[in-house]
């Protein structure tokens, strides 16, 4: 049996910082530390185990395979025998029982904190001129993903309540706190798809907490309602929301701000089921709110007419122009989630228990967070703007000098970092503004028959000699 030497913590948080590009001497030094990372141990009360898969090991793994095409246990074990095996240290198991019961150890709340620390360590360190007229934007917006249809799986997150059992998949929703600025992600909540208080509004309400006064709030029209606003105000948060559909607008009424812009009052409506009596009470009888009415004339544009809603009621100091300009930068939470479920792979999810599809998600929000972190860095770097850069660049710049990352030698590491950086600030969004695309695909692909009975059934058919259903 080979013999294994445990390395310090320091020694395993620089593998993990090579892993994404952090070296010293970059911009934004404390987006992740051994310090960071052992508070976030203290704060889930992790042991240290002396063996192969560390607590920090079992991080890196996962992070690895939140990253890679082929997130399977063989891959990231296999990953972790090539790097020992550069660096000359033993040789370990090829077997995946102790990578799988390492996962099962990890809480987690480590995963959890790690992200939440990277994000905001990042935003609250971002320079002045990234931010909006001096102020942190928070996107809110909300998803699904999907995962392997378990008894554990459909227990915790049902599957929508139209599909036949065996024939459809758990299904959880998210949402999502972006950060304007730099991207990242600042806080998250998950729940089951469908039932009381699931809704995309309610799991937001969790994360209230997590805000700061003077942020300003930017969201879709699913949140705008009296009470979200009411509680956002009372921790001194802004809200820029679109108007939803089933209020009316009507701009002859309230205090005229120019055409189509004007000050409205709410009434409180009556205390909704979730809403507690005190709480209730302390909120406002009435809110001051401003409608503004945004007119799109550029063709190919599903909406031609958009009404937002926000608490800036001042036009000297945010202008009907600032608004439209804030409202259409929301679209920046729908290509974070692009970039979290199509090039990351988020959507489908592979644990086959609640808690594995917890920390899958965590570790794919974790890995977000620290590649937008060296994006951010090559931002800095070179004079550009985060949200100039293509995740997706940065992703595949990454994965192209892992390799070499995790076998330089330390006097090497910190030129390997710039080069990685220098070409990560190459990889720039396209500037196509106000692009549009018909809603089709031109490619045509292969049509499988879908399963009509659950699997078991279908597999009992098969042994009968019954196979017309499957042609």
């Amino acid at each position: 049996m080979s013999q294994h030497t445990p390395r310090p913590l320091a020694d395993q948080v620089e593998s993990l910082r090579r892993q994404f590009a952090q070296a010293p001497g970059l911009p934004f030094p404390d987006a992740l530390t051994a310090e960071r990372v052992a508070a976030a141990f203290r704060g889930e009360d992790v042991p240290s185990y002396d063996c192969v898969y560390t607590p920090l090991t079992t991080v890196r793994l996962l992070l690895a395979q939140a990253l890679d095409p082929d997130p399977s246990l063989r891959r990231a074990v296999s990953r972790l025998l090539a790097e020992r095996a550069a660096q000359g240290r033993a040789a370990i198991s090829a077997g995946t029982g102790a990578y799988s019961q390492a996962r099962r150890r990890l809480p987690e709340g480590v995963l959890s904190r790690l992200t939440r620390h990277v994000g905001a360590d990042l935003l609250r360190q971002a320079p002045a001129p990234w931010r909006w007229q001096g102020r942190d934007v928070k996107i809110v917006d909300g998803t699904t993903v999907s995962m392997p249809d378990t008894p554990a799986n459909q227990a915790a997150y049902p599957q929508p309540a139209h599909e036949r059992p065996g024939l459809g998949f758990p299904l959880a929703r998210l949402v999502v706190v972006f950060s304007l600025a730099v991207g990242t992600v600042l806080d998250a909540a998950v729940g089951p798809f469908a039932g009381k208080r699931t809704g995309e509004p309610a799991l937001f309400r969790g994360l209230h907490p997590g805000l700061r006064a003077g942020d300003v709030v930017l969201a879709d029209r699913y949140f705008c309602s009296y009470f979200e606003i009411a509680l956002l105000r009372q921790q001194g948060v802004d809200a820029v929301l679109r108007l939803h559909q089933r209020r009316p607008v009507d701009f002859r009424r309230g205090r005229r701000l120019g055409r189509d812009d004007h000050v409205v009052v709410w009434k409180k409506p009556k205390r909704p089921e979730w809403l507690e009596e005190a709480t209730y009470a302390q909120l406002p009888d009435t809110l001051e709110v401003r409608e503004v009415r945004l007119r799109g004339t550029r063709p190919g544009f599903r909406t031609q007419t958009v009404v937002v809603v926000t608490t800036l009621r001042d036009p000297r100091q945010v202008s009907r122009l600032d608004l439209t300009d804030l409202y259409r930068r929301r679209w920046q939470a729908e290509l974070d989630l692009r970039s979290l479920k199509q090039t990351m792979q988020m959507g489908i999810l592979r644990g086959k228990s609640p808690a594995l599809v917890g920390k899958e998600l965590w570790a794919h929000l974790l890995a977000y967070n620290l590649i937008r972190t060296v994006m951010a860095q090559a931002a800095r770097r070179h004079d550009r703007e985060p949200r100039a850069l293509s995740f997706k660049g940065a992703l595949q710049t990454l994965a192209a000098f892992a390799p070499h990352a995790l076998v330089a030698r330390r006097d090497q590491w910190p030129a390997l970092a710039e080069r990685i950086l220098a070409a990560i600030a190459q990889h720039r969004v396209a500037d196509r503004p106000d692009r549009y695309e018909p809603r089709a695909r031109k490619r045509r692909y292969d049509n499988f028959m879908h399963l009509r009975r659950p699997r078991a059934e279908a597999k009992a058919l098969l042994l009968k000699g019954v196979c017309e259903e499957f042609k």
